[in-house]
């Protein structure tokens, strides 16, 4: 039971971790400010290194939580989606953290030149490719997830229900273009899929010797 609680602490601690991010992630127009940008670009590799630590954090809770579950198709599925979304992040971070400042900085030096402007736009294309990419992985992974937790049993309904709400709502408004990924787009689904994250993680603490979560989940066999 060891195991399941250390995986709950490293899905809330990953979790809220992204959210702070997400909450000090300076903007674009304040990077370029030539009043501003020199602070903000320290913060934004700052922020994006936070960001990276994160991610070790949260794929080892999910292996606990994959392990919670039972091996399944299904539960393999949403790791192995999880972990794809996690490389994608991991992309667009050194993107947006190391490689954007450094252009920005050549900018500053070249006086605006052309060169290194499209080479900032160019960078920031990237980023939102690998952003895409991670979103809607991600949001497969707590579908995935989420279907194993209704099958099993073996944690909270209500928290399966919300992910399977929000692991399908997400993409679809990332498709349909309602939901664009900038600064205050992305940490809207930083916000929600953490809010899972951490739901979960808190359920995995709080599993009992017998093996029932005791905020309500049914009780299940256990095993290896």
């Amino acid at each position: 039971m060891n195991r399941d609680v250390s995986s709950g602490a490293l899905l809330i601690a990953g979790s809220a971790t992204g959210v702070r991010v997400m909450a000090l992630h300076p903007t674009a127009h304040g990077l370029m400010d030539p009043s501003s940008g020199g602070h903000l670009a320290g913060l934004n590799v700052a922020v994006h290194g936070l960001a990276l630590a994160a991610m070790p954090m949260l794929f080892l809770g999910l292996l606990g939580l994959w392990r919670r579950l039972g091996p399944s198709d299904l539960g393999t599925a949403g790791l192995v989606a999880y972990g794809w979304g996690f490389v994608a992040v991991m992309s667009a971070a050194v993107a947006s953290g190391f490689v954007a400042p450094a252009v920005i900085a050549r900018i500053a030096a070249t006086d605006g030149s052309t060169a290194p402007d499209a080479l900032l736009l160019y960078t920031g294309l990237w980023n939102q490719g690998f952003a895409k990419v991670s979103v809607v992985a991600t949001s497969v992974g707590i579908l995935l997830f989420s279907v194993t937790i209704l099958r099993s049993g073996r944690l909270s309904r209500t928290a399966g229900i919300f992910g399977v709400v929000a692991g399908t709502l997400i993409p679809l408004l990332v498709f349909v273009g309602h939901l664009r990924l900038d600064v205050h787009g992305y940490g809207v689904v930083i916000f929600a899929q953490s809010a899972w994250q951490i739901w979960v993680g808190a359920a995995l603490c709080r599993v009992d010797r017998s093996g029932q979560d005791v905020s309500g989940a049914a009780p299940s066999p256990s095993h290896r």
